[in-house]
């Protein structure tokens, strides 16, 4: 069966082992916000850092 036509049965009746066109789309959005959050998250680490140096070094 051609990959399109295994995907539309997949779409159609489900299965165990491959995912939906509708759960591919939403991996792949969920993919994409954890690596924004990520980016966040280090951003926010090295602020946090250069912060807490601010406030103990002595001037």
């Amino acid at each position: 069966m051609r990959n399109w036509m295994a995907q539309a049965e997949t779409d159609e009746n489900g299965s165990a082992s491959r995912l939906t066109s509708a759960e591919k789309k939403e991996l792949a959005e969920l993919r994409k916000k954890t690596r924004q959050l990520e980016m966040e998250n280090e951003i926010l680490k090295r602020a946090a850092a250069y912060f807490a140096r601010e406030n103990i070094l002595p001037k």
